[in-house]
């Protein structure tokens, strides 16, 4: 847009935007539509530079009436027809433990693939929260071992369950 233009533009805008806006409120009660109206009707005034050449008055009705064409067709639209106000948000959902119950069967599933020492392991250390040493202690094994046991363990589980369709 050449600097005539621009300047032509922002003339219109000083001049009028005030008036339009509450021509607009007047129109809608509504003053954050008032704002999004005159807002579209400059950036159409912007797009139509002929509009800018106009004389002041034929300038300022072609505004007004872009601005009232644009709040009847909020009107007319599918949304404001449809969508009701509320002050209220709509009910949370709440879980009922379908999702966790299933993916507690899935890890189930996955974890009757692993060899029983593995499994021991994984018991041990996720299901019944034992450190290493108490694992070491109870299985007779050695930590090193339980650590090796648990890291492989740990490996296929991740791997079984990737094959029953869990990600990470």
């Amino acid at each position: 847009m050449p600097d005539d233009q621009a300047q032509l533009l922002r003339v219109l805008h000083d001049e009028h935007a005030p008036a339009l806006w509450r021509y607009v409120v007047w129109l809608t009660g509504d003053r954050q539509l008032a704002e999004d109206v005159v807002q579209e009707t400059l950036v159409r005034a912007w797009r139509k530079p002929e509009v800018l050449d106009q004389s002041e008055s034929s300038a300022r009705a072609w505004l007004f009436t872009v601005a009232r064409n644009l709040v009847i067709d909020d009107k007319r639209s599918a949304h404001s027809r449809h969508e009701i106000a509320s002050d209220t948000l709509p009910e949370q959902l709440v879980s009922d433990g379908t999702d966790a119950l299933l993916d507690s069967w899935l890890v189930a599933d996955a974890l009757a693939t692993l060899s029983p020492d593995h499994r021991l392991v994984v018991v041990a250390a996720y299901y019944r929260a034992k450190s290493i040493a108490e694992i070491s202690a109870e299985l007779d094994i050695p930590p090193g071992t339980v650590k090796s046991r648990l890291h492989y363990a740990l490996r296929a589980l991740r791997l079984a369950l990737q094959e029953r369709g869990m990600t990470e």
